[in-house]
């Protein structure tokens, strides 16, 4: 395996496999002993992240019944 001249290198599918690493899960690393870990990060996805972002930032007051009403009309 080889690091690219951007830093990347592909981790092998049965490790993603073993691991549940899926496409846009963010990740961190950590260096012990002069080795690198990597391990998924805590809420571990994009769409993880951007519901923890809008979690209670709604400013009108609705029932899900109300907003189910109004999207489906």
């Amino acid at each position: 395996m080889r690091i690219t001249s951007k830093g990347q290198v592909t981790i092998p599918i049965e490790i993603r496999e073993k691991t549940g690493l899926l496409p846009h899960t963010e990740v961190k690393f950590e260096v012990v002993d002069g080795k690198a870990y990597i391990e998924r990060k805590e809420g571990g996805t994009v769409k993880a992240d951007a519901i923890a972002k809008m979690k209670g930032r709604a400013t009108i007051k609705m029932t899900t019944d109300e907003i189910m009403r109004l999207t489906r009309g």
